[in-house]
């Protein structure tokens, strides 16, 4: 793997603080080059990106009371809806503390999308509650400074289905709490991949777990943390060969890196998921680094290889060309290992 002097060039950093692109230059200031949160530079940086950046331009489709096209839960329309809009955001950088709309929003979803017993429903209904929905929601309300009170139910609730405590089989309807026909069981066993544990799920769950700050994760999270890296960790994770539910191979889009990242998952993420959690010196990792390492092109860039052009709110580059939100999103992780 690389060396940490070698990850990144001046040209390449030139090209990540362009004026132009001020999402990117805001994260690549804050996350690539440690820029102290109180200072101005950064400031100024985060305030264009939530001005004049791609963050902007998502608030502006938000409808006042703070969802996105249809009130209600927010999984539909994809990839439009509240669901989709929240995670975006996250990624693109946002911040509640920079935009009173992103609170609301924040707390629209907890108000419309958010069970009692701390499942994120589809529908509005705990029944249709899934690892991948979980752990994108709960991942993307921290990075977005969401410090409500009811995230401590979804985060207990979601490390409960990992270690199955506490939760009756789907067949036991009477149950407080129990598994349903799509979270159908521990370890991540989803319906959508013939019951088998998802591993795509599982990136997104242990995503938001390694968010959660360590003096509020509570015993069943530290169990869940560790049955989840070793999950994780049962394969190699270059290879991604998990559980396929009704494919004899890995699906495809594990190694095609993407932005913005929603259930579809790549090797990217699963690494970054896993760092996150303290792996980073794990030698099971090595592969997968040499692999993201070996993608860079000869200026330093990685290529947009997954997208959701059209489909979600704005455009991020075009497919197979260099990006620079993928470009982040790898440096971010290699810079991660090499500190």
């Amino acid at each position: 793997m690389m060396a940490s002097t070698e990850l990144l060039s001046d040209n390449v950093l030139e090209w990540l603080l362009e004026e132009c692109d001020p999402g990117v230059r805001y994260l690549a200031m804050r996350d690539l080059l440690y820029y102290r949160p109180d200072s101005p530079e950064l400031q100024n940086a985060r305030t264009a990106a939530h001005k004049t950046g791609p963050i902007a331009a998502v608030l502006d489709e938000m409808v006042a009371d703070g969802y996105w096209v249809e009130p209600g839960p927010g999984y539909y329309p994809k990839y439009r809806g509240t669901v989709w809009s929240i995670i975006l955001l996250a990624q693109l950088g946002a911040s509640a503390a920079h935009d009173e709309r992103i609170k609301r929003a924040c707390n629209y979803v907890l108000d419309h999308a958010l069970m009692p017993g701390g499942q994120f429903t589809v529908s509005g209904s705990p029944s249709s509650t899934a690892d991948c929905l979980q752990g994108n929601l709960c991942a993307a309300l921290l990075d977005l400074g969401c410090d409500d009170t009811r995230l401590e139910t979804a985060f207990e609730w979601m490390a409960r289905t990992v270690t199955g405590e506490g939760i009756a089989p789907a067949g036991d309807r009477h149950a407080e709490a129990r598994y349903y026909a799509g979270k159908c069981g521990p370890l991540f066993a989803c319906g959508s991949n013939n019951k088998l544990p998802c591993a795509w799920g599982a990136v997104k769950v242990m995503l938001a777990l390694g968010k959660w700050p360590e003096n509020r994760r509570t015993p069943v999270i530290h169990r869940a943390i560790e049955q989840g890296v070793d999950f994780l960790l049962s394969t190699n994770p270059a290879l991604a060969d998990y559980p396929s539910g009704y494919s004899d191979k890995p699906s495809g889009n594990w190694w095609k890196f993407g932005f913005p990242v929603f259930y579809v998952t790549d090797l990217l993420q699963n690494i970054e998921a896993l760092l996150a959690l303290g792996q980073g010196i794990d030698r099971r990792l090595c592969g997968a680094l040499d692999l993201i390492c070996n993608k860079r092109d000869a200026q330093g860039r990685w290529p947009l290889e997954y997208d959701y052009t059209g489909k979600t709110w704005g455009d991020y580059g075009a497919k197979k060309q260099p990006n620079k939100w993928v470009t982040l999103r790898a440096l971010r992780v290699l810079k991660t290992v090499a500190a």
